[in-house]
């Protein structure tokens, strides 16, 4: 077998520093990860299958001759690919021309076909998310894990990310040469002791919850699902002060999730440790959604009640902000080794489990949402005082869930409504990176309107190319495009600002598209000034620009530049009105310093005029300030919800203005002679 062959953990040594090592000079770029996703690249699934095979046999750390070590290496990438070619095929021999005549028919539907996909699917959590989580998930659990294993879990943090510095700063002179590739991977106790705060004791104590036992050899590791000893215990020893680690990611993964498994087999303490998991993901997901909408807007294990006190449902974490509603359902549950493998009723139970009680519980709550009695874990009743426009369900999972959004797309059964949306299915790790960017409730809400919109459209293999592509490009389609598939390599810009952000790697914090396209343009400044007045008016016509594509937004950039010069240079009111595609919505933008009372109704009809001349849905008003183009005020007129404005706006009149009347805009003159003629 090629993976027991003499001095064969070098092959490995080279590929995984081949595969896995980001170079960049002065600062990280997009174009610094392409390799990353490469097709001849080998995903971190493969390599850990290769040290899984290794350690069947004791290692032979024989440095092999060149010519030797080069035929490992192509052996391996050939026979690794004729793999994939195999799990792949199983889904393309399925495709027969009598089972394309069949409506019903579904390629991936099939246990044997998800292999694949849940295989080689991208990861969904970055490793600085993984090593920095782990102290939020377990720390309810550090007595017991300073009973049963001698340490914190931040000090089990802070071991492990010390072993990343190392290991880097070792990467980085066998890149130049300075030191073999094997060693590049390799460690000792005393380094991580001079560098940590941490005594030899304790650093001993981390390193053997992670070490791979001496006399393991992975005996139950016979098919690519199966338990591979490797991931949960990543750390190769070589002999009792220094070890091996191929891959960071398997040792930060492996910090996340492992604890819980040790925790397991304490029966006692099960009851403890299941409770504590729990409470994790709906406090996490809690904290990331306050830092987007402020702890005023956002509650927690709300109770939804009927008549007579009659519990209807519960909702993990709920959001209530401008008419729109965020339902929270938090789930812990994990995909087994069972479905890995492709048992398709185990994928399916699973799924249930994981994803679609956690819906059914949530859509049920939505359905009641205006109508029960909602209570906070305080016992205080939340008063809800606007309609709902809006209802967002999101099912969070607080563990990695291989191809999410794939098997979401397949299994998952879902209702919507005039107000309840398509559900949005997420990890911690997509919420956490959402709440990053997307710092706004504007931009916030905007993003998951137009996600779950393209539900049945989109394609992924997970939801950070979906935001990445958002942030980049805004996620607008035309309407007759059917199903859009986005490849991973998109994430490498959002992959950056988040490296940046976290790791404090010199690069962009902000990729180039929607968070910095339009700032310091009219239009940017207008979303700026809207996400400062956070009422149910001005956060529609919010919503409403962000769904605009780039062409309109530079019409409607250039039309404010030209009214504005225009109304500074002759001190007179000026106007452009935009009527956006198919959209069955409109745009009047007024430039002048008139008084409210005057501008208001001004505007007003100006907006009825135009939106009943256009027979549009939804007409939006705004009146700007001709020194700066500021936001003055603004209005909506809608036929499905009574129209509402930002302060100091005119709310519409109820009566209809005549033609022989005196305009409303105060002008002394007849409507017809005034605005009736715009």
């Amino acid at each position: 077998m090629l993976c027991i062959s003499p001095g064969y953990i070098h092959a490995i040594a080279h590929l995984a520093f081949r595969d896995n090592m980001i170079a960049y000079k002065e600062e990280m770029t997009a174009k610094d990860m392409r390799h990353l996703f490469s097709m001849e690249r080998l995903v971190r699934t493969e390599i850990s299958t290769l040290i899984g095979l290794m350690i069947k046999e004791d290692i032979d750390y024989t440095i092999p001759k060149w010519w030797i070590l080069t035929w490992y290496i192509k052996k391996t990438d050939a026979l690794l690919e004729e793999i994939h070619h195999a799990l792949s095929g199983i889904m393309f021999s399925s495709i027969t021309p009598e089972k394309l005549s069949e409506e019903e028919f579904d390629p991936f539907s099939k246990g044997d076909v998800l292999r694949e996909v849940i295989f080689y699917g991208g990861e969904s959590a970055y490793a600085f998310q993984y090593r920095d989580f782990a102290p939020k998930k377990y720390a309810s659990d550090d007595a017991w894990l300073e009973l049963n294993k001698g340490f914190s879990i931040q000090s089990a943090r802070d071991i492990v990310f010390t072993i990343t510095e190392i290991q880097n700063e070792k990467m980085i002179q066998s890149f130049y040469g300075e030191c073999s590739v094997l060693m590049a991977h390799a460690f000792a106790v005393n380094e991580i002791v001079e560098r940590s705060a941490h005594n030899r004791g304790e650093v001993e104590q981390v390193l053997s919850a992670f070490v791979l036992p001496i006399d393991e050899k992975n005996e139950n590791f016979c098919a690519l699902h199966d338990f591979n000893a490797t991931n949960a215990t990543p750390l190769i020893p070589i002999d009792n002060d220094k070890f091996i680690l191929f891959q960071q990611y398997s040792l930060v993964e492996a910090l996340y999730e492992s604890p819980f498994f040790w925790m397991h087999d304490d029966k006692k303490y099960l009851p403890d440790a299941m409770q504590h998991r729990g409470k994790f993901t709906e406090e996490f997901s809690m904290e990331r959604l306050e830092a987007v909408f402020g702890k005023d807007h956002v509650y927690a294990n709300v109770d939804v009640l009927m008549s007579k006190g009659k519990k209807a449902g519960e909702i993990d974490v709920l959001v209530v902000f401008g008419g729109r509603a965020i339902i929270l359902q938090a789930k812990s549950k994990r995909l087994t080794i069972e479905s890995r493998k492709g048992n398709d009723n185990q994928i399916q139970d699973d799924f249930k489990k994981a994803i679609q009680d956690s819906y059914n519980q949530g859509y049920e709550c939505a359905r009641l949402l205006g109508v029960a009695k909602l209570v906070d874990d305080a016992g205080k009743e939340i008063i809800i005082k606007q309609e709902f426009k809006e209802i967002y369900i999101f099912c969070v999972v607080s563990d990695h869930y291989p191809a999410l959004s794939f098997q979401a797309r397949q299994f998952l059964r879902y209702k919507v409504s005039q107000t309840i949306f398509p559900p949005f299915i997420l990890d911690v790790f997509t919420l956490d990176v959402m709440a990053e960017m997307l710092t706004s409730p504007l931009l916030f809400l905007s993003y998951v309107n137009r996600r779950v919109v393209y539900s049945d459209k989109l394609m992924v293999s997970h939801e950070l190319t979906i935001l990445s592509h958002h942030i980049k490009n805004n996620l607008w389609f035309d309407d007759d495009v059917d199903r859009i598939y986005l490849h991973d390599d998109i994430t490498a810009d959002l992959d950056v600002a988040m490296v940046v952000r976290r790791d404090g790697v010199p690069g962009k914090r902000s990729p180039e598209g929607l968070l910095t396209l339009h700032q310091g343009t009219p239009f940017g400044r207008l979303i700026e000034e809207i996400e400062a007045r956070p009422d149910d008016g001005t956060i529609d016509l919010g919503f409403f620009l962000l769904t605009l594509n780039g062409k309109t937004i530079d019409t409607i950039n250039s039309g404010i530049e030209t009214i504005l010069i225009r109304a500074q240079q002759d001190r007179k009111s000026h106007d452009i009105t935009i009527m956006v595609g198919n959209a069955g919505a409109g745009l009047t933008i007024h430039c002048n310093d008139a008084p409210i009372a005057i501008a208001g109704p001004k505007l007003q009809a100006h907006c009825e005029y135009r939106k009943r001349k256009q027979e549009a849905s939804v007409w939006f008003g705004i009146c700007i300030e001709p020194r700066d183009a500021s936001l003055r005020f603004g209005l909506n007129l809608n036929n499905k919800h009574k129209p509402t404005a930002s302060p100091g706006s005119i709310k519409r009149d109820k009566n209809k203005v005549g033609r022989n009347d005196p305009c409303p805009c105060g002008s002394g003159l007849k409507y017809k002679k005034c605005c009736l003629s715009l």
